[in-house]
């Protein structure tokens, strides 16, 4: 089986807490004129109720005000996601134990920027990726895109079993919020959505490091009917603007439970015999439909909250956090079970069932 050998996340130098980040999105998103007003009042509870102390920035909170459109924006996230990037990749190598010449498959994955030549081209050469590496760059996964990266990787390395797989990812979601933009799924986002990078270390079963780190037993994916609107991007000429609707939680009540104990029953196990929960924290409400669904105890997504606590929602960053959490904190018994799972735009969901070996 796929084993993860490593998980390292890179955060931006720039770290507000939430109260100085809706005071200067406030201003920004609606203008001098509401930032104080009826407007402003909404922006302010939607924040204040998000569960997020502090988030990291791509850019001193002062410099957004002179980013005047998609152009401008999307610049800066290269020049940011470049370096966020090559700071995982080379901290997630070095707790592996190896190096960027012994990295087979490269994975990239990214909403909030466009490159072409993309993301992993672009690191090929800086963090000394070999000339024969094969580069997988994912876009338009977004919050799903760590879990299925994961999965993905491991459908890969079934067929190169000796093989390491570097998976990528980088969210800067402060560089797509929109100006005068006073609908509710940009005031939500606003006070969510943070910036981050994260790497993770993958190697097949016949690799000298299989067996470090909890294995990949088996993974799931589900598309759901009628839910393109649930979740994504409306792309124009003022660049990335949100789609978030408000039905994420009763999509969850509907039919990630049924997903979680499908996966599970096939290998005859149950809710209670998870040890480790690495959810996305997709937000209060996404969190505590989760626990309500599955009837977890209250420590079962402490990890969750904590990440969203610490640095918000960082899209497909978050889950690849929560899991660096989960394989620097204290290690769990062997033969440990783990649920490693997240949602996204489709509307969709990942799981990947993990195990630590005895």
């Amino acid at each position: 089986m796929t084993s993860l050998v490593a998980a390292r996340t890179a955060l931006p130098d720039h770290r507000y807490p939430q109260q100085q980040v809706t005071e200067a999105f406030a201003e920004l998103v609606l203008g001098a004129g509401n930032a104080a007003t009826g407007p402003g009042a909404v922006l302010r509870r939607i924040h204040g109720n998000a569960g997020v102390g502090f988030r990291h920035l791509a850019l001193p909170i002062e410099d957004y005000p002179a980013l005047d459109g998609f152009t401008a924006a999307n610049a800066a996230w290269l020049t940011a996601a470049e370096e966020l990037a090559a700071r995982a990749v080379a901290d997630a190598l070095e707790q592996a134990g190896l190096t960027a010449a012994d990295v087979d498959l490269i994975l990239c994955t990214t909403v909030t920027g466009v490159a072409a030549p993309s993301l992993d081209a672009r690191l090929a050469g800086r963090i000394g990726l070999r000339p024969d590496v094969k580069r997988l760059p994912l876009f338009g996964l977004g919050c799903v895109a760590g879990a299925a990266g994961i999965a993905r990787i491991h459908d890969h390395l079934l067929g190169r079993p000796d093989g390491v797989a570097l998976l990528v990812a980088v969210e800067l979601c402060s560089l797509t919020v929109q100006r005068a933009d006073a609908s509710m799924a940009n005031l939500v986002a606003s006070g969510l959505f943070g910036d981050g990078a994260a790497a993770v270390v993958l190697v097949g079963t016949e690799h000298p490091l299989a067996g470090r780190g909890p294995t990949v037993e088996d993974t799931a994916s589900h598309l759901y009917p009628d839910s393109l609107r649930t979740m994504g991007w409306d792309v124009g000429g003022d660049g990335l603007k949100i789609v978030l609707g408000a039905d994420v939680a009763d999509l969850v009540r509907a039919y990630l439970g049924a997903d979680v104990r499908t996966l599970l029953d096939r290998h005859h196990l149950k809710v209670r015999d998870i040890g480790r929960w690495i959810s996305h924290p997709g937000g209060p409400k996404v969190i505590r439909a989760i626990e309500e669904e599955l009837d977890l105890p209250p420590e079962a997504l402490a990890p969750t909250w904590r990440s969203l606590a610490e640095v918000g929602n960082m899209s497909s960053v978050s889950v690849l956090h929560v899991l660096e959490g989960v394989l620097t904190g204290d290690p769990p018994d062997p033969g440990t079970t783990g649920l490693l799972m997240a949602m996204g735009p489709g509307f969709c969901s990942e799981l990947v069932l993990l195990r630590w070996l005895p």
